[in-house]
């Protein structure tokens, strides 16, 4: 069950990136950041009441404020170095750095997975390694500033997946939707500060609302499969969501792949083939039992 639900928090987080990276555009990262968290939250009002979780302890609460500064500044990032033209360097390029972060933080725990397991996270870093253009000639080459925002941002990604990890099992979707909720403030200080207007052109509604509604799905898949696999796996699958980008980027935008890049597509299949064997011979489940060092600590927070 991890692992189908980090690949298809992958496919969705790829499709929002991808939404969120062609607004950006045309308008400011910082605006359309904003009106994508506005979006995620108006589905959370349609979801929350449905499925009826109630509210968690103070630790869960602050993990979701936590979650929704990493996000923030993440997403700032990541749609201002996407909006370069570069999304299959940049993107690429943020997910091994929000990959192998929880990974180490995962295996510091005491998280062992499986031998079947490593090396299909392996083989996912390599593949993501590939899909950047690691060894090939991107179409469009980005300057030092683009890349320095694509790793910041992929802090900010790696940050968000360990803090909603952190967060207890019984919290439901209140991470995520306190995470939302408290990045609007944020973003929209940041606006101000940088003297940025939050006025969306109209002509780009339709991408910031789908990439809103897609990041909030990806997040709340991706919460749910670290209730069922170790941070460690999850997270690395997740990070896989440049496949889906760059593939939107090659048929929609035309973009070039190199022979690197697409042999890295293959082998990110090879990798969720590996994982998914490692998980069900039932190495996973022994290695789920070891705890959370964070969680368990969050549970000294009042």
């Amino acid at each position: 069950m991890a692992v189908l639900l980090a690949t298809l928090a992958a496919v969705v987080y790829g499709v929002a990136d991808y939404c969120g990276g062609r607004a950006s555009r045309s308008a400011s990262s910082t605006t359309v950041t904003f009106w994508a968290e506005a979006a995620g939250i108006l589905l959370l009002l349609v979801v929350m009441p449905i499925a009826g979780d109630p509210l968690p302890g103070g630790a869960d609460l602050w993990w979701g404020v936590a979650t929704g500064a990493a996000a923030s500044v993440g997403l700032v990032c990541f749609y201002r170095a996407l909006s370069s033209g570069a999304m299959t360097v940049v993107a690429p390029l943020t997910a091994v750095v929000s990959a192998v972060i929880p990974v180490a933080v995962g295996l510091a725990q005491g998280e062992r997975p499986s031998a079947t397991t490593l090396l299909g996270c392996v083989a996912a870093a390599l593949a993501i390694a590939l899909v950047s253009g690691a060894g090939g000639h991107p179409a469009v080459r980005p300057s030092a500033g683009v890349l320095t925002l694509a790793v910041v941002a992929g802090v900010g990604f790696a940050l968000v997946f360990i803090f909603l990890d952190a967060a207890s099992a019984e919290a439901g979707m209140w991470p995520v939707a306190v995470a939302r909720v408290a990045s609007l403030p944020m973003i929209a200080s940041a606006g101000f500060a940088m003297r940025t207007s939050l006025r969306l052109p109209r002509s780009i509604w339709l991408l910031v609302l789908v990439g809103g509604l897609f990041d909030l799905t990806a997040n709340l898949l991706y919460l749910e499969s670290t209730g069922h696999g170790m941070l460690a796996v999850v997270a690395v699958l997740t990070a896989l969501y440049p496949v889906t980008t760059v593939t939107l980027a090659f048929v929609l935008d035309h973009e070039r792949l190199t022979r690197p890049q697409t042999l890295g597509l293959v082998l990110a299949v090879s990798a969720l083939i590996l994982v998914g064997l490692g998980e069900t011979g039932g190495h996973g489940d022994e290695a789920q039992a070891t705890p959370n060092a964070i969680r368990s600590a969050s549970a000294t927070i009042p």
